[in-house]
């Protein structure tokens, strides 16, 4: 392997992480000027505000709080932190409480109730900032009213294991929650709300941020019945959620707040942060690295398998097409795929991709593992840092890995099979562990040639 072209790839993609990083996006697009706060260059009034309270939630949420408690300065009122465990800011009049995921637990409960006691205090002439992230849908769970946490994670966890997409899983979500689909924002009405998104979702959907605590929902139970069905999700195995699922589609349960309700009147919503502004740093760093640079802006979504194909594709021929020694070239791409779990092994959807890119590759190398003769890399990884229930944010590919392989006598497809790309890359060399970065804008993926 070119050392060269793997140091290009962390140069490039520690670019796009630096620049998502949610101290930074705040900063550059919050800031206070006496009673008023400026967001995004719109200005908010806050003078007749008795004070302002903040609430931020998802794997972000330490960051994010820490910048704006800075903003806030002596405006700042009651705070409530909700992020991955041992991520404390450890900063005055914020609370701090753990939330677990992917799945939620009691703490994630926990959380969840202080969540809307804070919101239910924030009241009349008072403003909450409610800063949401990815993996705040898991960390902060109020299951409604006949649902019990335990029924929340067997149908999460049922409907991750079938591949659905996040989507997907928070229309459900939302409609078995007193907190979700714009409860939040309800249990603080008449106090205003500004929310502060960073996005985790293809399309940004507001409503689909941390399934939109704060954000009108335009969803419905009829569509969440649907999606259980469609992943055979049934009423014998989980009587509670389906028969809820069941009484609201009929009629008999209140929906979510929908965006005609008057209560979104006192409501504000910006997205600080996404995928694309992750995409553009990536390929300004590759120019500056002299690659040729391709970017596809529309995100990658569905299963990771499915991926492949056309993407390896892609590669080959651009591979085939251009002479050894001529300029370099870096396709980036983004999104967030999907892994149907059909083994019993480890891995996350950034492992799985590279590790199908690797099969779908192998028989288009030549006796060196080039491409077209050709040095060449692929590499997916979370801009979160954790892809699956794994230490690594992803891994990547290369012609030594095709040389590691031959020599190891490893069965790629065999692991693949398994859902165990976290076990065949431990092996073979090529995870990309970051840690949590501390910030979640989906995934980012980069196929480069030398």
């Amino acid at each position: 392997m070119n050392v060269s072209l793997l140091e290009s790839a962390r140069i490039i993609y520690g670019s796009a992480l630096e620049v998502v990083r949610p101290e930074r996006l705040l900063r550059a697009k919050v800031t206070r000027d006496g009673f008023r706060l400026v967001v995004e260059n719109e200005s908010i009034e806050t003078g007749g505000a008795a004070g302002i309270d903040l609430l931020a939630v998802g794997k972000a949420a330490p960051a994010m709080a820490g910048a704006l408690a800075g903003i806030l300065g002596d405006r700042l009122g009651e705070g409530l932190v909700v992020g991955l465990p041992g991520s404390d800011p450890c900063l005055d009049r914020l609370r701090f409480l753990s939330g677990s995921h992917p799945l939620p637990d009691e703490r994630s409960a926990a959380a969840g109730r202080a969540a809307l006691d804070l919101a239910a205090r924030t009241g009349r002439g008072r403003l909450l900032i409610a800063a949401f992230s990815g993996g705040g849908s898991a960390m902060a769970c109020v299951p409604a009213p006949g649902i019990r946490l335990e029924d929340k994670v067997r149908v999460t966890a049922g409907l991750l294991a079938r591949g659905a997409s996040i989507g997907e899983m928070n229309t459900v979500r939302k409609h078995l929650s007193a907190i979700k689909g714009g409860r939040l924002a309800q249990a603080a009405f008449p106090a205003r709300v500004v929310n502060l998104l960073l996005s985790d979702v293809a399309g940004d959907d507001p409503g689909t941020i941390a399934s939109g605590p704060g954000y009108p929902d335009a969803t419905t139970f009829s569509q969440s019945a649907e999606i259980l069905s469609r992943y055979g999700i049934a009423k014998a195995e989980f009587p509670s959620v389906i028969a809820r699922i069941e009484e609201g589609a009929a009629g008999l349960i209140l929906e979510t707040p929908k965006p005609d309700d008057p209560l979104f009147a006192e409501v504000e919503t910006f997205i600080i942060g996404r995928n694309a502004d992750a995409l553009e740093a990536a390929r300004r760093s590759a120019v500056g690295l002299g690659f040729e640079v391709v970017v596809q802006t529309d995100p990658e979504t569905g299963e990771a398998r499915d991926a492949v194909q056309p993407a390896m594709a892609s590669l080959a021929e651009a591979a085939m097409a251009r002479p050894v020694g001529g300029r370099s070239l870096c396709r980036i791409s983004g999104g967030e795929h999907t892994v149907r779990v059909r083994g019993k092994g480890r891995g996350g959807r950034n492992q799985e991709f590279v590790l199908a890119s690797f099969l779908d590759l192998t028989p288009r190398l030549d006796a060196e593992g080039r491409l077209g003769g050709r040095d060449w890399l692929v590499l997916s990884l979370g801009t979160d840092g954790i892809d699956g229930p794994t230490d690594a944010a992803g891994a990547w590919i290369g012609p030594e890995t095709w040389r590691r392989v031959r020599s190891l006598g490893l069965d790629p497809r065999a692991f693949l099979d398994d859902n165990d790309s976290h076990s065949f890359f431990r092996a073979a060399g090529g995870l990309v562990v970051t840690g949590p970065t501390g910030t979640n804008v989906m995934d980012l993926r980069l196929t480069l040639l030398v």
